[in-house]
């Protein structure tokens, strides 16, 4: 090759090479992971039909781009920006208490970090003040930073909070580019899947929040879009295979996002297949074919609606068809919160629930007037609200709103049911304000038990409007987490001094999160549910540990009150112990615990067979009941949770043996013979508690070891149903024509527990 024609190929090569990073480049390129383009790059990296569109003899200016990606975010993001400033108004006439909230939240983030601040720790907030993991993976998310936003309108436009949230996007940008920031492998990855996912959201946000706004200029606009396309392309990059947990939802839901918003950019597509696929595998392995989110928490059951709906959303919106089997599983998880729900349309505490710590109750309002809105179901709609929780108000397009203003309703046709791949029991009255509700906890999930509490067998229940078993609600940063975690502020069944949750370990990071390396197996025996009582069974192995088996049934006596029955069995002395949670006194010690509220209603926790002693405790506000037997190889309580409403409903502690509701105590027409056996009794029923035997009118039963049954006798008809919590061989006598559901049986047989027998009598 010639000189001269060597430096023509360079010169040729030179004109290219800059052609590729001129304002105005347009040739196709694959986006980049770990660094963020500038906004002058950005046209080389759009699909080609898309340049040829934009394109002026070759050119796409900054603004012409600019332009075009505002028209497609009012085109497709969850409301059009052009009408952001109406929605602004009517938004502060729903939530007039909203203003306040967001001012205090931003003067918080303002008055903690410079607008160009560090992103990996140690640092000091502008305070001096250290910051730790926990702050940092908030600013992570930078939740904060949408208030900013809010008070940008709310103080007459004040530039100085756009030039903020600006400066904020390009610190971090700045940072990748340094290699100054948290990394994954160390606990508090500025780019972890959740908290980038979560950023994803709140910068998308403010984005459409700010178009319209003449101080958000063309680069301002192109430098976030890049920030946000550099994210895609990490958590794409970072996200090749499924990976059990929230964290990667909620960044598949912000990967998908920035796949719809932005498909004009070359390799979106494939952001958009692999999101949707790994979000349907989790839709798949992490929602229980019950409808329950595999985590066992109200929380982070409510956290993957979002995660789901954001993205059902906008492809609803932009045409784009989704697999049924997506709306299938997003319509479970709305039906599960109405499953679960209490008479005032609350929610139990489950497991981390962490919104409002303390607090005894979650409202689910919010996430099913989504449900409501996507669906259109009536039965969603009675838990609706005629609006959305204020944050979700900015998710929601016009014709949403609209139906907000006439919300059909119609109350729930479900009563008790059960959650049996997820281990929720509800027991359940009805729907009328007063009414009973208890939920049982005996479950555990396989692959990530991380958000479990040590609540195995647990209770919690509500009568007449008031929580009279409470569970709390919780905070990963507050010191006493991991006892508010574990088992003696549950309603559970203790030995000695062991809880069930043990071996304690922070996570990675230091962020106040932690978790129970060892918790105890549970397993469900039995459930049933029929006109006149609910019963279940169940174990777990919490206390082999200490050579202790242990079990608990309880049985609903429909309308009336509960029946716990905690068993033990050892082959040496133990002290066995009840939790109660609520602010009870000792009516009768040790045997009688009284809760009154502001209304006089109340509930009354009787012990059917003598304790030992209860003792008290509390802390946070929160207060609890010991109820003990010490000394003894083997025991069980029979505890009657007995709510009621006004102070002549209540268990008379004058009168000894008081009837409950009509139910008489040891004073059964049956001869019975067992280890102390208990009976309670009404007209023609009878639930008997470790008997051995029963005699009455010429029918005995026998059994080959103490259990626990409903007998039922009356004008010749026999009806037994068992009780107990393991099978047991009977013996029956006096009776023929025996059967189960209706097929012919022996009179000596081995019943399980919740088994049903029928038969005639002799006589």
């Amino acid at each position: 090759m010639s000189a001269k024609n060597s430096f023509t190929s360079l010169k040729c090569l030179f004109i290219i090479g800059s052609f590729l990073f001129l304002d105005n480049a347009v040739i196709t390129q694959k986006l980049p992971a770990h660094h963020v383009l500038q906004p002058n790059e950005l046209a080389g990296y759009l699909k080609k039909d898309v340049q040829a569109r934009l394109s002026k003899n070759g050119i796409i200016t900054q603004k012409a781009l600019a332009q075009y990606l505002r028209e497609k975010f009012s085109e497709r993001y969850f409301y059009d920006w052009k009408t952001f400033e109406k929605r602004f108004g009517e938004y502060n006439a729903i939530y007039p208490g909203r203003q306040v909230g967001h001012a205090e939240n931003a003067k918080d983030h303002l008055s903690k970090y410079a607008d160009s601040t560090q992103w990996v720790l140690p640092f000091n907030y502008l305070t001096g003040q250290p910051v730790n993991a926990y702050a940092l993976r908030h600013l992570a998310r930078q939740h904060k930073t949408v208030d900013i936003a809010f008070q940008y309108f709310y103080e007459q436009k004040d530039p100085q909070y756009i030039r903020y949230f600006v400066r904020q996007v390009k610190s971090l940008n700045a940072a990748l580019v340094r290699g100054e920031y948290e990394k994954i492998e160390d606990g508090n990855g500025v780019y972890e899947v959740f908290r980038a996912g979560y950023r994803v959201l709140n910068w998308l946000q403010i984005h459409n929040m700010l178009l319209g706004e003449a101080e958000y200029s063309n680069e301002d606009q192109l430098t976030l879009i890049a920030t946000l396309l550099q994210t895609g392309a990490h958590l794409y990059e970072t996200n090749p295979s499924f990976d059990f947990g929230n964290h990667q939802t909620r960044g598949m839901s912000a990967l998908a996002m920035i796949a719809i918003l932005l498909r004009d950019f070359e390799g979106t597509d494939q952001w958009y297949d692999r999101a949707m696929g790994l979000l349907k595998e989790h839709l798949t392995k992490e929602i229980n074919d019950d409808g329950f989110q595999f985590e066992r928490s109200v929380h982070y059951h409510i956290s993957d609606i979002g995660n789901y709906y954001y993205v059902y959303q906008l492809a609803k919106i932009s045409g784009i068809k989704v697999d049924e089997f997506w709306e299938e599983r997003l319509r479970s998880l709305f039906t599960t919160l109405t499953k679960i729900a209490y008479p005032d349309l609350t929610a139990p505490v489950l497991q981390d629930d962490t919104d409002n710590p303390w607090a005894e109750k979650n409202n689910i309002s919010g996430a099913v007037t989504l449900g409501y809105l996507l669906f259109e179901s009536p039965e969603f709609g009675y838990f609706a609200d005629d609006r959305v929780e204020a944050k979700m108000y900015w998710y929601l397009n016009q014709a949403q709103l609209d139906l907000l203003k006439n919300i059909k309703k119609e109350s729930p046709g479900f009563t008790s049911l059960s959650f049996p791949a997820t281990g929720y029991y509800v027991m359940r009255e009805g729907w009328d304000a007063s009414d009973d509700v208890l939920i049982i906890s005996n479950g555990l999930d396989e692959y990530k038990p991380d958000h479990q509490h040590g609540d195995m067998l647990g209770i919690q229940a509500m009568s007449n409007g008031k929580v009279i078993l409470p569970n709390y609600q919780v905070r990963y940063s507050l010191k006493d987490f991991d006892f508010f975690k574990n088992s003696l502020v549950k309603n559970v069944a203790l030995v000695d001094d062991e809880l069930q949750g043990k071996a304690w370990t922070s996570n990675q990071g230091g962020s106040g999160f932690g978790k129970f390396k060892n918790l105890p197996n549970p397993t469900t025996t039995a459930w049933e549910t029929n006109p006149d009582f609910d019963f279940y069974a169940g174990s777990h192995d919490g206390f082999e540990n200490v050579g202790v088996e242990y079990s608990r049934q309880v049985i609903y006596v429909k309308n009336d009150f509960w029946i716990v029955k905690d068993n033990f069995r050892s082959g040496q002395p133990h002290e066995y112990k009840q939790v109660w949670q609520g602010h009870y006194s000792h009516e009768l010690q040790p045997d009688l615990l009284r809760a009154t509220f502001d209304d006089a209603t109340g509930c009354d926790i009787l012990q059917l067979r003598p304790i030992d002693k209860t003792t008290q405790a509390g802390t946070r506000g929160k207060h609890w009941s010991i109820a003990s037997k010490s000394g003894v190889n083997n025991f069980n309580f029979i505890t009657v949770i007995f709510p009621y409403a006004g102070y002549s409903h209540r268990i008379d502690e004058e009168v000894k043996n008081a009837p409950l509701k009509g139910w008489h105590r040891n004073q059964s027409d049956w001869e019975m013979a067992g280890e102390e056996p208990v009976s309670l009794s009404q007209n023609e029923e009878s639930f008997f508690f470790d008997v051995l035997r029963l005699k009455k009118e010429g029918v005995s039963i026998d059994f080959s070891e103490t259990t626990d049954a409903y007998v039922f006798l009356k004008n010749g008809k026999f009806k037994i149903q068992m009780l107990g919590n393991k099978a047991v061989e009977v013996v029956l006598s006096g009776v023929k024509n025996c059967r189960i559901n209706k097929a012919p049986v022996d009179r000596r047989l081995t019943l399980k527990p919740a088994d049903a027998l029928v038969c005639d009598c002799v006589k």
